[in-house]
This record gives C-alpha cells, structure tokens and sequence, in this order.
C-alpha cells in the first residue's frame, strides 16, 4: 500500500513541476513580462535549492515539523500565485520561498522511499513521477485556452502533492536527522563525487534549455523535437521499472557508466545534430543519462553518509540546483554549433571527478 501512496506523491510532485517549468513562463509572458524578468524568477528555484542545505548543516534540523512547515509554505506560495503575479518583485519573493520549500520535501521523501520501499523497487515507484510530467504537458496543452489556467492546476497538483506528502509521513519512524551524532556531514571528504554530480548536470544544460532551439535550427520540425523529448522520456520509464536488478551491481561503476555514455550522447547531437534516426538514438540514452543514473545516485548517497536526509537535500541542491543553475547560464553563453561538444567536455570532467573518487574509497 505505501508503494502506491508513494507513486501518487511521485506523479502529482512532477506534475506540478511539469506545470512550474513548461507553462508557467507562458503565463508570465502572456501577462508583460519580459524575457529578462522571466528568467531571473526561473533562476531563482534551482539557486534556493543550493542554498537551503546550508542551513541544516547547523542552524536547522530536518525533522517532521520542518517538512509540515515547508507543505504549509508550498501550500500558501501557491496560493499567493494569484495575487503576487502581477508584480515582479512580490512574485519574485513568492518563488524564492517555494523553491525554498520544494528543497526540503524531495529528498525526505525520497529516505523514506528507499527505507520502505528498497531500492530494487525504487525505479517503479519513482517512473511515477515522470509519467506525471509527461501527461500534464500533454493534457494541459489542449485545455490551455487562458493563461490563468495554468494556476489553477499548479494549486491542484500542490495540494495533491501536499496530502500525499501528508500521508507518507507517518510512515517516518524518526523525528530526527538519521545519524546525525554519529558522524558530522562532510561534503569535502568526497569533494570529487561532488564535483562529478555538479559537472553531469552542467553538462545537461544545453539539453534542457536549447535542444529544442539547436534541433529546429538545424531542420528538425518543430512536432518531431516534441516527439523527441517524449521518446526520452519514454525511455527513462522503461529504465526505472526494470532497473531493480541492475542496481544490485557495483553502484559506482553504473554511474561511471552512465556518465561515460552521455558522454556519446552529447557527441551524437553534436555531429548529427538534423540525423533523426541518431536523434533518437542519442534520446535513449536518457534511459541511462537520466534513469539508471539518478537511482544510482540516490542508492549510492544513501549508503555512503549516515545523515541521509541531509545527504539527499545536498545532492539535489548541488547537482540540480547549482549544476542546473550554471549549466543554464554556460548553456546560453556557449550557444552555437559546438553547443554540445562543450556538454560532452563537461560530462568527461564529470567522469573523470568520479574516477579520482572511485580510486580514493572502496566501490559500493
């Protein structure tokens, strides 16, 4: 029973973030916002995300009345939507606060999920997740006739988020940070793991943020760089529910794995950036890019620290928080015809981090 309760937070969780990302920034332009405006509220999320960890290294503990606190936050950010988005600086502190909040629920979920669940199970509960992201945008595209509307489903899929969040909770059996007088965090004691986790996700930024730009400049319709991003998301889904077994083996070697062939993703897109058949071939990598290498990552950090939660909260804040931070900023100044032989380098600095780490500390 909490498999499902916990794939319900997954779905509703992306889909609201589907919601955040894709239609969000419509709704901002469609009111006059400009593209400057746009994108400092965009950057705000991914650097909260970096910056919130900091406080629970002394200052905060991340037990079960912070995580209601962060629900009551998002619950009361999503709200605020309606009356702060006509004004850029109330709209501004509004999403500073949410990306506050989102950075505390993420990773307390995700111990629970592997404490409960396992992680030969992980990937099926967590596919959830991106089956919401996907059919929100899917759904959401046909009804959007008014901007606004994109608001009332964000505060649908939060509240949905929040009562499952809810519910999972009490599943929780500590009221305090797993560890955390046993052994203080370090993040300096792997600074190269932590190097490569920031240097992966630099090196997405192109993807995320230009691979629809980079695909249409170079003759592929605008449709089929759609149908490109479902592919790859189909693929991350497969990925997640057959991946239980595969994450029995060395977890240090899966993710050098992973690394090793995004690095061939990155080249593919880079030499045959209006191939459509190689497209799609460099679009199943995200099955390891993304799926087998997020599952790795969370198993990996989960054994590899005692103070779990604050491990999880770090490596969203560095990896997808500041790597997304940056990678979106490098991303628009590199932008051109190399776009993506630069993420491919950046992805080899990753790889080669996770090398120095592996020879430093025995492999899980």
């Amino acid at each position: 029973m909490l498999f499902f309760k916990i794939s319900a937070f997954y779905f509703f969780y992306f889909a609201a973030v589907g919601v955040y990302v894709i239609f969000l920034p419509k709704v901002l332009h469609d009111i006059g916002y400009t593209p400057y405006e746009i994108g400092i509220i965009f950057a705000l999320a991914p650097l909260m995300r970096f910056l919130t960890p900091f406080l629970f290294l002394k200052h905060i503990e991340l037990n079960q009345q912070t995580f209601k606190i962060a629900l009551l936050l998002i619950f009361l950010c999503s709200l605020s939507f309606y009356v702060t988005i006509d004004n850029f600086y109330l709209f501004l502190i509004t999403n500073a606060l949410l990306g506050a909040a989102l950075s505390l629920i993420l990773p307390y979920v995700e111990i629970i999920a592997l404490k409960h669940v396992g992680k030969e199970r992980y990937g099926k509960t967590r596919l959830f997740g991106s089956i919401g992201f996907m059919l929100i945008a899917l759904i959401l595209a046909r009804y959007l006739s008014e901007s606004i509307i994109a608001l009332h489903f964000y505060l649908a899929t939060a509240i949905l988020t929040i009562v499952f969040s809810l519910i999972i909770l009490k599943y929780d059996e500590s009221d305090k940070v797993e560890g955390l007088e046993d052994e203080p965090f370090s993040i300096l004691k792997y600074i190269p793991f932590w190097i490569s986790l920031l240097f992966m996700q630099i090196s997405f930024g192109g993807f995320y943020n230009f691979f629809t730009i980079y695909t249409t400049e170079n003759g592929i319709t605008l449709e089929m760089a759609s149908y490109l991003w479902s592919f790859g998301v189909l693929c991350e889904i497969v990925m997640l529910y057959f991946q239980g077994n595969i994450l029995k083996n060395n977890l240090l070697l899966l993710i050098k794995f992973s690394i090793f062939i995004t690095i061939i993703r990155w080249i593919l897109v880079y030499l045959y950036p209006d191939n459509l058949t190689v497209l799609f071939i460099s679009q199943s990598i995200h099955a390891f890019s993304f799926g087998l290498y997020h599952s790795a990552i969370i198993v990996y950090l989960y054994t590899m620290y005692s103070n779990k939660k604050l491990a999880q909260q770090f490596m969203f804040g560095i990896a997808y928080g500041l790597g997304g931070f940056i990678g979106a900023f490098v991303a628009g100044w590199l932008y051109g015809e190399y776009l993506f032989l630069y993420s491919a380098i950046f992805a080899l600095v990753a790889f080669v981090a996770l090398h120095i780490h592996s020879k430093r500390h025995i492999s899980i």
